[in-house]
């Protein structure tokens, strides 16, 4: 997979539609200091899922959105959306079947946030899904920011072996075996708790069939009852 372009409304310093080509295997972004260069890659990082305000250099989410200046308002939602090539098929579940992947994120200032891929409405977690094994997913090697390296090289041991995972494809086949396991804990206990019921059922059926064979002898010998009745009204007339 490979990036293509990125269009920014209301993120950060970009208050404008802004839309950057990225045309070939390597691409600078050059600029004196405030201009938004690291703005960009908090975009990319944004779109992809990153829920810390933290990570994207803010206190709050709706950091993001950009807050004004001398003669702009501030923007009433944030808009990235970045256009990848999947040429290789790298993508993950459904959209593997694309040759392009547009995903989208937007942000309003009341804090509702959605997600978009190839215009089609769908959750945080769909986007990370197709970025699994990408060196894009949760854990993004492929974004390496300042102090990443050292932070890497300061982690424990577990926390290395989920970045390792990620750069060697592992990850994703481990995030659908927890699905995969989720789901059978999940059917396991729908399982039991149908178990629970037929058993109270088998037991109320038990006492329906007792009441029915009551009220069935209740009716014979009622029938029985009337029976002898009318021969009684026979012989008398």
């Amino acid at each position: 997979m490979r990036l293509n372009s990125i269009k920014l409304a209301g993120f950060k310093s970009f208050a404008e539609p802004t839309h950057f080509q990225l045309p070939g295997q390597m691409v600078g972004v050059v600029g004196p200091n405030g201009c938004g260069k690291s703005n960009i890659m908090d975009a990319v990082r944004w779109v992809l899922g990153e829920s810390k305000a933290s990570e994207l250099r803010g206190e709050s989410m709706q950091d993001v959105i950009f807050n004004g200046s001398g003669n702009r308002k501030p923007a009433q939602r944030a808009s990235v959306e970045l256009i990848f090539s999947n040429e290789d098929a790298r993508a993950g579940g459904q959209w593997n079947q694309y040759s392009e992947i547009a995903v989208k994120r937007v942000l309003t200032r009341d804090g509702s946030s959605s997600y978009y891929i190839n215009n089609q409405p769908v959750r945080r977690r769909d986007v990370q899904d197709v970025f699994l094994g990408t060196g894009l997913g949760p854990r993004a090697y492929a974004i390496i920011g300042q102090g990443t390296i050292s932070r890497i090289i300061e982690s424990k041991p577990e926390e290395l072996r989920l970045f390792l995972e990620e750069a060697a494809g592992v990850s994703k086949y481990k995030e659908r075996r927890r699905e995969t396991e989720n789901r059978l804990k999940d059917t396991r206990e729908n399982l039991t708790r149908v178990e629970d019921i037929l058993r109270e059922l088998g037991s109320n059926l038990d006492k329906l069939e007792k009441q029915a064979e009551v009220a069935q002898s209740y009716r014979a010998l009622q029938d029985a009852g009337t029976l002898k009745l009318h021969q009684l009204w026979f012989l008398k007339h």
